[in-house]
Order: structure tokens, then C-alpha cells, then sequence
């Protein structure tokens, strides 16, 4: 094929995805691959420990003192008397000497307070929502009476000013959402990822990858591919996103219900679509790397298992950083390309800001476009030995055998 009629990159990728969208989606083992979440489910069921010890730490302990400064002093110093007995029961005091209404300092989106101390050490008021007030009316009574000298058995009456939610207590919810849209992205992914792999290392053996690149560029080979197994991975969600819509009609109330994200359901949907297609196509590029490095399935599964490995330490980076949004842990999760879908889609249910996802799939798109070039570079220098030189050295070779 001369130069002139050689196809472009996108052009010879989308021949490359359409060949194997088809061949893959009309195949009678697609249909038994959709039998497949049913192993991720319960593998996400024993997950739910992990996602409760991760809970447990989403619940804030932090109460703001607004008493006076006299009253505040001497709350803190009871609370630090009884701290070696009480430990985690009794509330963390942060003084507050705004002046505010306690039901505004809980409004405040940095602070994140779970209850506000206001009143006196004789007559304490605990404003916050009716579980947070439950929570804490029985610490801060006996703190009070710690700070007043009182006896073990007198405790003074804790006023209760309840309000409909507070930033912590919606905080913590929005976590649950978060925690769930990491695992789906997670199980999708690593379910739907393995067949990249597998479809790399058939067309090795086949020498069918050796007529693909002798025909068009690497790069659109290994482009168009990772696009049809992400086409095929969309039909297997839409699938069993119809089941899983069918049962909840049927179970109704029965089902868990999530917490409203921060951005609401539709952005978040939207965002966790695009962050399934970066994180696969990130994930999936890896994996072409490695089927086209490895000679046998042997191999395949032998160099898999870093990836498989490193993938599960990249999502334990990105959930164990839930609970602390804006902390260099969760700014490391965001900025490295693997984790990266994952910790911003936890900080699409927690935060309404839409700029930093525009600012991370750009990165990611990059990110891709780099993990693309190079696999297909090593794929050339390691297997196909395709350089101009090779090249040309072995038509040279050939036009003397004719000869």
C-alpha cells in the first residue's frame, strides 16, 4: 500500500474497533461473559467490611465550643481529664469565638462540625440534628459536670436545639455514595479489562497482528481495539444495568438507598460514564502492553498479575482517601493516572465543584494518548523488530531470494 492511500490514524483505528466490535459482540462466548457479575457481587459483598471500617472513620467527632472563653477553657480541660478513661467516646472541642448562631456554624462547609456546645457550664445547649444530639447530650453532660466540680452523681440538664442536618452529617452521608460509586467503577473495570488482554494474545498466535501492522500504524491498532472492547464493555453494562433496573422496580423500597450526590444524580451518572472510559482505556492500555510482550498465555498470566496487583493498591489509595478531601493523600489518588478516576468520582459525590473534573479528564485523556504510544512503541521494538532499518534490511533480503 503506497503512502497516498495509506489510511489515516483515526481512519485505519475505527476499521481496526469496528472488525473487532463485531467479532466479539456476534461471538457465543459474549453471552456467557455476561453471566459474569454474578462472581464481582459477591466478591463486593465481602468488600462491605472494608467499606464500614472506612464509615466508621467518616463520622466526625468534632464539636465546636461556643461558650465564653472562661466556660470554653474549662470544658476543654475537663474533656482532657476525662480522655484517658473515656478515649473516642468524648467529643473533640474546637472553640469557636465567632459570634455566630450554633445552627450557622453548622452550616459551614469547611468545618464540618458534628454538634455545637453553646450555653453555660451550669446549663450546656447541644445544637445539632436529633442523632447527633443522642450522640452527645451524655458526654457533654458529663464534662460539664467535671468542669464544675460537681459530684460523680450530679449532672446538669443538657438542653437540646435540633435542626434538620448539619455539613458533617451530610458530609457522612455523601460518603456512602462516594464509597459505592468506587466499587462499581472498580468490579466494571477489572471484570471488563481481561478482555483486552485475552484478545491481544489469540491474534498473536493467529499472525493476525503481524498483517494488521504491516497494513496500518501500531498506534491504530492498539487505539482502535482498546475502543472496541470498551464499545463491547457499554453493551455489557447497558445490559446489566437493564436487569439491575428491573429488579429494583421489583424489590422497591427493600433496596438500600444512596444519599443524593453533592452534584446531583445526573452529573454524577455522567461523570462516573467518563471516568469508566478513562480508567478502562488507561487499564486497558497497560494490558495490551503486556499481551503484546507476552508469547503464551503463560506469560500473559505471569506479567498480569503486577498490573492486577497494582490495580488493587490504586483503588485502596483511592478509597482509604474518602475521608480526608483535600489532603495530599487525596491529591496524590487524583493526580496519578490509575487512581485518578477513582478519587475524582468519590469527589463528584462530596464537593459541587465541576472544574477540577474537566481538569482531570483532560489529564487522564492524556495520560491515555501517552500509555497508547508507548505500548505500541515496545510492541514494535520488542516484537515486531519494525524500525526503517529492519525493515528495509529484510526486503533487501527478500528481493535477493527472488532474485
Amino acid at each position: 500500500m503506497s503512502d497516498t492511500t495509506r489510511l489515516s490514524l483515526l481512519e485505519a483505528a475505527r476499521v481496526v474497533a469496528r472488525r473487532d466490535f463485531r467479532a466479539i459482540l456476534f461471538s457465543r462466548a459474549f453471552f456467557f461473559f455476561l453471566l459474569g457479575p454474578l462472581f464481582p457481587l459477591v466478591i463486593g459483598g465481602l468488600a462491605g467490611g472494608i467499606g464500614g471500617q472506612v464509615q466508621r472513620e467518616a463520622v466526625t467527632n468534632m464539636v465546636a465550643l461556643s461558650m465564653s472563653a472562661e466556660d470554653n477553657a474549662a470544658m476543654q480541660a475537663a474533656r482532657d481529664t476525662l480522655a484517658p478513661q473515656l478515649g473516642y467516646v468524648l467529643p473533640q472541642f474546637i472553640p469557636d469565638t465567632s459570634g455566630e448562631p450554633p445552627a450557622q456554624v453548622l452550616k459551614r462547609d469547611r468545618a464540618s462540625f458534628a454538634a455545637v456546645v453553646s450555653g453555660t457550664i451550669e446549663a450546656p445547649v447541644v445544637t445539632a440534628p436529633e442523632s447527633q444530639i443522642e450522640r452527645w447530650s451524655g458526654p457533654v453532660g458529663l464534662i460539664a459536670a467535671t468542669a464544675r466540680g460537681s459530684s460523680p452523681n450530679t449532672f446538669p440538664a443538657v438542653a437540646a436545639d435540633p435542626v434538620a442536618t448539619s455539613t458533617a452529617e451530610a458530609r457522612t452521608d455523601r460518603i456512602r455514595t462516594a464509597q459505592a460509586g468506587q466499587l462499581l467503577l472498580f468490579l466494571l473495570m477489572m471484570l471488563l479489562a481481561g478482555m483486552v488482554l485475552s484478545n491481544l494474545v489469540e491474534e498473536k498466535a493467529n499472525k493476525v497482528i503481524e498483517v494488521l501492522a504491516a497494513a496500518i500504524p501500531m498506534d491504530a491498532v492498539f487505539l482502535g481495539k482498546l475502543f472496541a472492547m470498551l464499545g463491547v464493555s457499554f453493551v455489557g453494562i447497558a445490559v446489566w444495568a437493564t436487569f439491575g433496573g428491573a429488579a429494583a422496580l421489583l424489590l422497591g423500597n427493600q433496596l438500600p438507598q444512596l444519599p443524593e450526590p453533592a452534584l446531583g444524580w445526573s452529573a454524577f451518572i455522567a461523570l462516573g460514564i467518563a471516568y469508566f472510559a478513562m480508567g478502562y482505556l488507561l487499564l486497558g492500555s497497560l494490558f495490551l502492553t503486556i499481551g503484546g510482550m507476552a508469547a503464551t498465555v503463560r506469560e500473559v498470566q505471569t506479567l498480569s498479575m503486577p498490573v492486577t496487583m497494582m490495580q488493587l493498591l490504586v483503588f485502596f489509595l483511592a478509597a482509604s482517601s474518602i475521608t480526608r478531601p483535600g489532603s495530599p493523600l487525596e491529591l496524590t489518588a487524583a493526580i496519578f493516572p490509575l487512581s485518578s478516576p477513582f478519587a475524582m468520582l468519590a469527589r463528584a459525590a462530596q464537593s459541587d465543584a465541576i472544574w477540577p473534573h474537566l481538569l482531570a479528564l483532560g489529564w487522564q485523556a492524556v495520560c491515555v494518548i501517552l500509555f497508547i504510544r508507548f505500548g505500541a512503541l515496545l510492541f514494535k521494538r520488542r516484537v515486531m523488530k519494525s524500525g526503517k532499518a529492519g525493515r528495509a534490511g529484510k526486503e533487501r533480503i527478500g528481493a535477493t531470494k527472488i532474485a
